[in-house]
């Protein structure tokens, strides 16, 4: 199993522009698998539940310069564990939950990063912000000055062709530009995590600079 972990890994990033980052997706990974991919130079971990990244983090505590993201749907009251264990929320998904994170960090004293979640085309199966919503709340957001806003994430719907799936992304991107385009004092668009393991390519030509990448890496999960 760890050969072919780190056969993969090092077949796609080798594939990749250097400024691209991987995130490996490791929801039911075992911490033994996620060394096998530390071992071949990932830094980059992400999970969807804070129950089991709790886990995996006192398992791997030894890895200090692992940096780890937040992906999965987050509520409110939750909102604490999850600034607390991760780095990077990417996964910030409506206004009154940036400013839950945003009260939160300021109580804290830390400055977690975070991205965005938009939905480029209607999906009742996903979360986030509509572009028209995005727009709207962008004054209110640039209030929230304990959270170091850094960009945008994006899942399109399931069942779309290459082309359609190409047009989210490149929606994103444009959406970004248009939103740096505000010169806001506390938003920064620096980061576009969109690409999974299968659409990652369609994301890095749509520039993309972070992919998530599971079952690619790490073979099927069960759920």
């Amino acid at each position: 199993m760890s050969s072919s972990i780190s056969e993969r890994i090092i077949a796609i990033r080798s594939s990749l522009p250097d400024s691209v980052r991987l995130i490996a997706v490791t929801k039911q990974v075992s911490p033994e698998a996620m060394r096998c991919a530390y071992a071949v130079g990932i830094r980059d971990f992400a999970e969807s539940r804070i129950q089991e990244a709790a886990s995996k983090q006192a398992q791997l505590q030894d890895l200090s310069d692992i940096t780890w993201h937040f992906i999965g749907h987050l509520q409110s009251n939750k909102a604490k564990k999850a600034i607390e264990q991760f780095q990077w929320i990417q996964s910030v998904d409506n206004l009154k939950l940036a400013q839950r994170l945003d009260q939160l960090a300021q109580q804290l004293e830390i400055t977690p990063q975070v991205c965005l979640q938009v939905k480029i085309l209607p999906d009742p199966n996903k979360s986030g912000w509509s572009r028209s919503q995005l727009l709207s709340d962008l004054p209110a957001l640039n209030l929230c000055k304990n959270l170091q806003i850094q960009g945008l994430m994006t899942i399109p719907p399931l069942g779309l062709n290459d082309l359609e799936i190409l047009n989210v992304f490149n929606h994103t991107r444009e959406l970004a530009k248009e939103i740096q385009e505000h010169n806001l004092s506390h938003i920064q668009m620096q980061h576009l995590s969109m690409g999974m393991s299968g659409d990652y390519k369609l994301a890095v030509q749509a520039g993309a600079t972070m992919i998530r990448l599971g079952t690619i890496l790490f073979g099927e999960r069960s759920a």
